[in-house]
C-alpha cells in the first residue's frame, strides 16, 4: 500500500468527478438490528433480517419500516451529506418502502471511509425490500464518495419499483483515494473488483433472503458508477441482464482520458489557455457560464489526484501524500498540471491507464445518457467517443445513447442556473424504465438521439426519450 495520511479530511468528498461541496458525515455508530428508525426491529422482516452476505468480514442488519431517504436522512442507515448536492430542489422521490437494511465490508487493508467509525474500505449497503419484484439494482458510488451516495437518485426509486438494491464504495474513497495500493493504478482497477464483489454477493443474499435468485440483475450509476457500468458489461457480462449508464467516466490507454484534456483547464485557470484551447479540448460552446465554477471546486482537483494516481512521480510532491488537509489546499491545482503532456508520459504510465480502459466491447443491454453541457466530462470527449467504440466493436444492436440537452455533469446545478439547465435525472429513470421494457419484453427504446430541453413543464422530475424504436430485441 501506498503511503496514506490518517489526517481527516473536512470535504472528503468535494469531488474527483461528481460532487459540489459536501462534507462527509460525523461518525456514528454502526446500525443494529436493535435500534431502527422506528424504535425495535419490526416483525414484517422474517427470516430476511439474518441473512449473511457471502464474503462480508463484518455485517449488521435492520428491520425498517421505510428505507427510503424520506425516512432515513438524519439517520445512521444513510448520510446526506454525501448525496444532498447530487439533485435538483424540487425533485419527487417515493418513500414508504419497508425492508431489511443489511450494512457491513469485505476484507480490505485500507482505511479511508470512516462511515459508521468502521474506519474499513470495501463498506457496501445492501436492502431487500418486503414487496420484491424479482430483479437486483447493484452500483457503485460517483466521483469519490461513499456507499449512500445513490440513495436519493437510484436506491430510493428502484425500491419503490420492488427491486432489491446493492451499492459500494468502490474500496477506497475520499480525495486522498489514490495512496490505495501498491502500483499506479491500482485503486481504479480495485472500483471494478469490488463491484464484482458486491454483485455476486448481493445475487447471493438474494436468494437467501427470498428463496430464489433474482431474476434480472441490472448495473448502473453515474460518473464513476457509469464507468463501472461500462466496465462490468464489457468484462462480466455474465453477471448482468443490462446497465444504464449514466455520464460514465471513459478511460481509454490513448486517450481521450481524464489526463488528456483537464490539463488544459489548469492551464486556462492559470492565464496560459484561452477560451479555443478550451474548446480544442471538447469544452462545449455554450458551456462557458459554468467554467468558474469548475475551476474552482473539480477542474484542479480532479487531474491532481488522479494524476497522482496513474502518473505519481510527474510531480512526487504535489499532492503528495494527500489532497490537502483544508478546503483551499484539498481544492488547489497543482501548478505542474498546467503543462502536463499524457501522451509524452513514460510507457508505464500508459499501462496503468491501459488496466482499467475499456473498449465498447458491451456484452449485454446497455443505455447511456450524458448532458450537452457536462462541463467535467465534455461529452466530445466521453460519450460520443464511446458510442463510437461500441460501434466498432460492432455491438450497436445492444447500444441506445441520449445526449440531454442542457443537462451538466451534477443536477444540482440546476437550483443555480434554471434557465440554461436540466436535470438528468427524470431523463435516466425514463431510461432505466426503457431498459427494463427491452429486456424483459423485447420492447426497443427509442432510437439514439439528442432529447431537447424542453420550453414549459415539469422539468425536474418528467423527461420523454422519444418514441419507441423498431428493431430487433437486445437479446440474442
Amino acid at each position: 500500500m501506498r503511503v496514506r495520511t490518517g489526517v481527516a479530511v473536512p470535504v472528503a468528498m468535494l469531488l474527483a468527478v461528481t460532487a459540489t461541496g459536501a462534507a462527509p458525515a460525523p461518525a456514528a455508530g454502526p446500525p443494529s438490528a436493535a435500534g431502527t428508525a422506528a424504535g425495535a426491529a419490526l416483525s414484517h422482516c422474517g427470516a430476511r433480517e439474518r441473512v449473511s452476505v457471502p464474503g462480508a468480514q463484518f455485517q449488521t442488519s435492520a428491520c425498517l419500516p421505510d428505507m427510503t431517504t424520506a425516512a432515513l436522512a438524519g439517520t445512521r442507515y444513510t448520510d446526506s451529506t454525501d448525496w444532498s448536492p447530487l439533485f435538483a430542489k424540487g425533485t419527487k422521490n417515493p418513500s414508504g418502502v419497508p425492508g431489511v437494511q443489511i450494512d457491513g465490508y469485505f476484507p480490505d487493508s485500507s482505511r479511508l471511509n470512516a462511515t459508521h467509525g468502521w474506519k474499513h474500505d470495501a463498506q457496501f449497503v445492501i436492502r431487500l425490500p418486503d414487496r420484491w419484484n424479482g430483479g437486483l439494482v447493484v452500483t457503485g458510488a460517483p466521483g469519490n464518495r461513499k456507499q449512500y451516495s445513490l440513495d436519493p437518485l437510484i436506491s430510493d426509486w428502484v425500491l419503490a419499483q420492488g427491486y432489491a438494491f446493492a451499492s459500494t464504495d468502490k474500496g477506497n474513497s475520499g480525495p486522498d483515494f489514490y495512496t490505495d495500493g501498491t502500483r499506479p493504478g491500482d485503486a481504479v482497477a480495485e472500483w471494478n473488483s469490488r463491484t464484482t464483489e458486491l454483485t455476486r454477493a448481493a445475487r447471493k443474499a438474494v436468494q437467501r433472503a427470498y428463496g430464489h435468485a433474482p431474476r434480472r440483475t441490472y448495473m448502473t450509476g453515474t460518473s464513476n458508477g457509469g464507468y463501472l457500468t461500462r466496465w462490468q458489461l464489457e468484462n462480466h457480462p455474465e453477471l448482468y441482464d443490462g446497465g444504464v449508464d449514466w455520464e460514465g467516466v471513459l478511460w481509454t490507454e490513448g486517450g481521450p482520458n481524464l489526463l488528456t484534456y483537464l490539463p488544459t483547464t489548469v492551464a486556462y485557470g492559470a492565464g496560459g489557455a484561452g477560451a479555443d484551447d478550451m474548446y480544442a479540448a471538447g469544452f462545449a460552446p455554450g458551456s462557458e457560464f459554468l467554467w468558474p465554477y469548475h475551476q474552482t471546486a473539480y477542474w484542479g482537483l480532479t487531474q491532481k489526484v488522479y494524476r497522482a494516481e496513474f502518473d505519481p512521480t510527474y510531480d512526487p510532491d504535489c499532492p503528495g501524500t494527500s489532497a490537502g488537509s483544508t478546503t483551499a489546499e484539498i481544492l488547489a491545482p497543482c501548478a505542474s498540471d498546467a503543462s502536463y503532456d499524457y501522451a509524452a508520459r513514460p510507457r508505464s504510465v500508459h499501462r496503468a491507464v491501459e488496466r482499467v480502459s475499456l473498449t465498447g466491447g458491451i456484452g449485454k443491454p446497455m443505455i447511456t445518457l450524458q448532458g450537452s453541457l457536462d462541463t467535467l466530462l465534455p461529452i466530445a470527449t466521453d460519450s460520443d467517443v464511446y458510442a463510437r467504440m461500441i460501434d466498432d466493436q460492432r455491438r450497436a444492436r445492444l447500444h441506445r445513447y441520449y445526449t440531454i440537452e442542457g443537462g451538466t455533469h451534477v443536477d444540482g446545478l440546476h437550483d443555480t442556473y434554471p434557465d440554461r439547465l436540466r436535470p438528468v435525472l427524470p431523463c435516466y429513470r425514463s431510461a432505466f424504465e426503457a431498459l427494463t421494457q427491452w429486456v424483459e419484453r423485447g420492447a426497443a427504446p427509442p432510437a439514439s438521439r439528442t432529447v431537447p430541453r424542453p420550453a414549459s413543464g415539469d422539468v425536474v422530475n418528467s423527461c420523454a426519450l422519444g418514441t419507441t424504436s423498431s428493431g430487433a430485441s437486445a437479446a440474442g
